[in-house]
Formats: C-alpha cells, structure tokens, sequence
C-alpha cells in the first residue's frame, strides 16, 4: 500500500475545535480506503461504496488514468474527516487531480466523517493540508479540479462549498420531491402532462402483452443493459451526439455497477416490454434510502414513438418506487426538456480548483475567469454564442 501524509494547521487550545489541523493519507487502492474508512453514509447515491466499486474495478489500469484516494483525518483525535475519491489523470501535458467520475459520476462530494469541518475556518485548513500532500506526491500533479460539486449534502452544508475558490458549475440537478402522497404530486404537473401521460398509457397498453417491471433478477437485469447499450447507442447516433457509453471500459463500469447491486437494491433497472418478449424502454438507476437516481435512459425508437416510452417509463417508475418509500426522484445533469415537464427544481453545482504546480497555473487562472463569467448568466450566454457553443444540454 503507497502511503503519503502530511499534517497541517495550528492545534487549538480545545481539543473539540475543527481548525485543529488535519492529518491526509493518498492511497492508490479503493478497496484499501475503504478499509480504513469503517463506515459510510452516502451524502447522495453517487457516494454509496459499490458506485466506487464499480467505478474504479473498471478504469484502474486506464491508460492515464491512476485511483488516488484522500483520507483525511483531525491530526489530533484521529477521528475521521472526509475520504475523496479521487484519480490522477495526464492529459495534454497537464496532470490533473479530480474526482473519479470520467463524465460518469453526476454529483462529485466527499464522504465525510465525524471531524468534517463545519465552518469556512476549518475547511481552509484541511484544504491546505490536501493541497500540500498532493505536491509532495512523488507522482507531480499540477492541477487539482473538482467538478459538479453539490452545494448540499442530504441537508447539511457540504464543507468543500466553504471555500472560496469555488464557483458555479455550467452544469445542474434536477430533483423532484413528491412527498406522501405521489397523486397530489401528479396534480401539480401541468394538464397537458398528465394527459399525454394517460394517453400514452393506453396506447401502450392495447397491446394486451405490454407491461412494466422493476427487475430483480441480476441475469435478467444485465440482458436489458445490453439492449439499453444498443438502444442509447442508436439514438445519440441518430442525433449526432458525441457518444462515450459505447466505450468499454464505460460499459464494464455499468455492468459491474448492476450485476453487484441489483440483488441489494442499489442498483434498480426498469423495463416496458411488448409481445414477443420485445423491450420498448429501460431505465437505470440508483437508489439509497428514500432518494432514487436516474442514471442511464433508452427507448426502441420510432416504432413506438406514439406512446413516449421515455416519458412513461420514468412516470412508471416513480409510482412504482414512490410505494415503496422513495420521495426524491433525482433526474441528475443535463436541462433536458422532458425533465422541466416533469417540475424538476434546479440544483446547484460549483466547480473548484487549483494549481499544484507552476504547469498547473494557466489553466486555474483560466478556470478561475470562466467561473466568474458564470455569475453573469447574460455575459456568459453571449460569449458561449460567440464561441459557437451550445447553451445547455437540451433535448425535447
């Protein structure tokens, strides 16, 4: 096990205050960080262990791509303050430090622990303690970035929000909380929702074989990944999108992520499916406690256009899942229309980062003035214009 710490920050007079300096360790492996860690709270689903497990069991050994786990502990308690599930990653010349993510982890947070710092004070000093164990890395980074980071954490501050280094992210959430009752909820969608919503219920229905099923089945639930892999991979073709999920490493990622967690209930995969055994739509997601992800979406196309299985199959699952105790019911990334359609209230995000070395100073200069220009939303639409890039994620 390669072991790196440092210890930093003044010890206060008692011993229970959070400034008192902090103690970090890098690890390459995640198995071994989690070993030390004991025990887990997920802050939102993507924190839950086995995300991770099947994260890093498919890109470890990734060309470029290095696991570097930070466990950061109060130097003087011991007690445990936050575990960063990180990599080292090279890319054109420059070696970044991030979160294990690839564009596939849609919230990046810690996982915090007892001594996670509660105030701005605190977690400027466990910061410093993390940047100067990355520069005594005997691997040299030279920029730390941090990405689609969440503002709050299952209802507590999220500490690395603390900072002032950060800033907003182009990207949000997109949460809907239905309370108890999920047909009071269903009234608050607009009426030409829940129409169309009726309507392609019924005509999905006349075949007299059309259902749908949460699968439970780990054999059954990896056959309707591989049609989600076809199905997806069709359609983002169709649409001329740059799609990476046909990727394999990215494939062995979701396969890990269902065959290990379909059997506890992390993993969920929903099914519409017709005569002939055929598969009109599938949803993916993850689950803990009573907040449910949707992580991967995929439909047969223009033959059964006419009842929006997209659309249907996410109302499915939400009664589905509502019965047995869900009440988030996350959309995740990406200002898709279909998600306004069904009330999403926004997330914020915001990116941080900084530079490990004189390599790394450009580019956290450069993402320091992008993430100013956020603030501005009417300056940072013109110049994206200006730039020819696309102002949001946006599909009808």
């Amino acid at each position: 096990m390669t072991v790196l710490t440092t210890s930093a920050g003044q010890l206060a007079a008692r011993p229970k205050s959070r400034a008192a300096g902090f103690r970090v360790e890098l690890l390459r492996n995640w198995q071994q960080a989690l070993a030390r860690w004991h025990d887990i709270s997920p802050s939102t689903p993507f924190q839950h262990p086995q995300w991770y497990d099947a994260w890093y069991a498919a890109f470890d050994g990734t060309e470029g791509v290095a696991p570097l786990i930070a466990v950061v502990t109060d130097a003087s308690t011991h007690e445990p303050a936050m575990l960063l599930p990180l990599i080292r990653r090279r890319q054109d010349k420059i070696t970044t430090v991030e979160f294990a993510d690839l564009n596939l982890t849609d919230y990046n947070a810690p996982i915090l622990g007892s001594a996670a710092p509660r105030d701005a004070k605190a977690m400027r000093a466990l910061w410093r303690s993390l940047l100067s164990a990355l520069r005594r890395m005997p691997e040299a980074a030279d920029l730390i970035r941090l990405r689609k980071v969440p503002i709050d954490l299952d209802g507590r501050p999220n500490p690395l929000a603390l900072l002032d280094t950060g800033g907003p992210c182009l990207l949000n959430g997109n949460l809907v909380t239905t309370g108890e009752d999920y047909d009071a909820w269903r009234y608050t969608l607009q009426k030409a929702v829940r129409t169309e919503l009726q309507r392609s219920w019924r005509v999905f229905t006349r075949d007299p074989a059309a259902s749908f099923a949460i699968v439970t089945d780990t054999s059954e639930a990896l056959r309707i990944l591989a049609t989600t892999e076809v199905q997806q991979g069709a359609r983002m073709k169709s649409l001329g999108r740059n799609y990476v999920l046909d990727d394999e490493t990215c494939a062995e990622f979701y396969r890990n992520l269902v065959r290990d967690g379909v059997g506890n209930g992390y993993a969920l995969v929903s099914v519409l499916t017709a005569a002939g055994d055929e598969i009109v739509a599938t949803l993916v997601g993850i689950r803990t406690g009573s907040r449910y992800v949707m992580v991967r979406i995929s439909n047969a196309g223009e033959k059964w256009s006419n009842c929006s299985p997209g659309r249907l199959i996410i109302e499915r699952t939400m009664a589905a899942l509502h019965k047995d105790g869900v009440r988030e019911f996350d959309f995740s990334v990406g200002n898709y229309a279909y998600k306004r359609r069904f009330g999403v209230t926004p997330l914020s995000l915001i990116d941080i980062s900084a530079a490990l070395s004189w390599r790394g100073w450009p580019s956290a200069q450069r993402d320091h003035m992008v993430r100013a220009v956020r603030n501005y939303p009417r300056l940072d639409a013109w110049l994206r214009r200006a730039r020819g890039k696309p102002l949001s994620r946006e599909e009808n």
